[in-house]
């Protein structure tokens, strides 16, 4: 028997072992109002070896230890932002002098010259668009990519395969794998973090940052804007802290006996670990969401002070927060898939630009003073591109055969253009990297090998990168 005290104002008797079943199921529903999801900070005392994959650092010591991901939910327009094409612009509205994959076939239009101006930024040269001119000024702490590839023309298709490296849904993705090879710095924080927009969730919710078939312990832990950024953290007004040691503790028991039936549930496991650090991500977590003790001019920085880049501006300053006190992945999304310009794309990315540009740049300039960029790599991608012809009047459709991204800090190489699409920006055609390319450089840089960083699964050991099937390998040119 266990034996019990009062539990949330309910004097609770013996349990009978027999009886765990039942008594487990009523009491947590009985009692889930008052519960939430936390634990003390004594529940379980976890070895590393359950946060961390064993034997997969790569030969070479790591330039990374963290990654901050701001992921552009829709494919952004390459030839618009990062990819001046002027032979683009001199057959402006002809037709496509070629093939091309077309997703919505009935909607294809002539060729769409770019409407913005390009010019080379910093001392590296490199040319980005009107668009950009916060961007503009860390040119010569980034890599720019520009003969990115992927296998997929649909969002969700396209959007698990440069998170998990395969478009079926249910995988690991890249912070989940990440975690797993590394484990955590911080007992006090989920070592991998989402900042997810106030708008909604975006497309594919959260298969964005499932753990797949990995331990549930791996998968990324949502933060909210708002008074309650982290779900049922903090102890409900009227129940004392006494009160809440005994129902916490007694929790635990019933999840400890309940793992020991059923061995082998990560999710069970995952339970009782996060139940640990939410107790201690009670004093973790408003300290670091607290912007108080940022001077006004890092918030101004970051447009703090503006209402358009207030909100965004306010999440990449929490991610260099959260990177700071040692938390290994921090993603940004936006909700649904605003890049996804279908129609009147310039208009639509002029008002992007200007949400995200500031934020983006000035993490970047801010990690920099404060030491932090030689160890965090910066990553600012979507899922695909977009066409160089139009749909409709003014819109421009999915293609998998071109996008560009960036890339700064954590050993990248600083004021680099890699790579080349052809005369109108369809296809990549030098030095194409592909989704599961840039996987196997992103472990890389962490020092995992990504042929050696796998996981047991339906009959063998599954990786991020499949490399025996997608042949991904490291791009080592993109490194410093």
């Amino acid at each position: 028997m266990i034996e019990t005290q009062a539990v949330g104002g309910m004097a609770m008797g013996a349990i009978e072992r027999d009886d765990f079943r039942l008594n487990r199921r009523a009491f947590l529903c009985r009692s889930a109002g008052t519960l939430g999801s936390l634990a003390l900070a004594d529940l379980l005392a976890m070895d590393d070896r359950t946060l961390r994959a064993e034997s997969v650092v790569g030969a070479r010591p790591p330039r990374a230890k963290s990654v901050i991901c701001l992921f552009q939910h829709g494919g952004p327009s390459q030839m618009d932002l990062f990819d001046p094409k002027p032979e683009l612009t001199r057959w402006d509205r002809k037709p496509y002098p070629g093939q091309l994959e077309v997703h919505f076939d009935k909607q294809q239009g002539n060729l769409l010259a770019s409407p913005f101006s390009f010019r080379p930024r910093g001392e590296s040269g490199l040319e980005l668009s009107e668009l950009l001119p916060h961007t503009a000024r860390i040119v010569d702490e980034m890599t720019l990519v520009r003969s990115m590839s992927t296998e997929s023309v649909d969002h969700e298709s396209a959007l698990r395969l440069i998170h998990s490296g395969k478009f079926q849904a249910g995988r690991p993705t890249l912070g989940s794998w990440v975690i797993y090879g590394l484990g955590s710095e911080n007992r006090e924080m989920p070592a991998y973090v989402v900042l997810s927009d106030p708008g909604g969730l975006p497309v594919d919710g959260v298969r964005n940052w499932t753990s797949g078939w990995l331990p549930a312990v791996y998968q990324g832990t949502p933060f909210r804007s708002g008074a309650a950024p982290v779900p049922n953290l903090a102890t409900p007004d009227g129940v004392t802290q006494a009160a809440r040691t005994g129902q916490l503790g007694f929790i635990d028991e019933l999840n400890r006996i309940h793992l020991r039936r059923h061995p082998g549930r990560s999710e069970l496991d995952a339970r009782i670990a996060n139940f640990e650090t939410a107790a201690r991500m009670q004093t973790a977590v408003p300290d670091v969401l607290d912007l108080s003790d940022e001077t006004e001019e890092t918030k101004r920085l970051y447009g703090l002070d503006r209402e358009e880049t207030r909100e965004y501006g306010t999440r990449c300053l929490l991610a260099r927060r959260l990177v700071e006190r040692g938390v290994r992945f921090v993603q940004l999304f936006l909700s649904g898939q605003p890049w996804d310009t279908h129609s009147k794309n310039a208009e639509t990315l002029k008002g992007l630009c200007r949400r995200t540009d500031q934020p983006s740049a000035a993490l970047v300039m801010d990690l920099k003073r404060r030491g932090l960029l030689d160890s965090t790599i910066v990553l600012w991608t979507g899922e695909f591109g977009r066409l160089p012809i139009s749909q409709g009047t003014d819109g421009r459709d999915h293609n998998r055969h071109a996008f560009s991204l960036w890339l700064a800090g954590g050993g990248f190489r600083q004021g680099y253009c890699h790579g080349a699409t052809d005369e109108f920006g369809y296809k990549s055609v030098e030095n194409i990297v592909t989704v599961h390319d840039l996987q196997a450089t992103l472990l890389h840089s962490l020092g995992l090998d990504h042929r050696r960083l796998t996981f047991p699964h339906d009959g063998r050991d599954d990786s991020l990168t499949d490399a025996e099937v997608t042949k991904a390998q490291v791009v080592h040119s993109l490194l410093a």
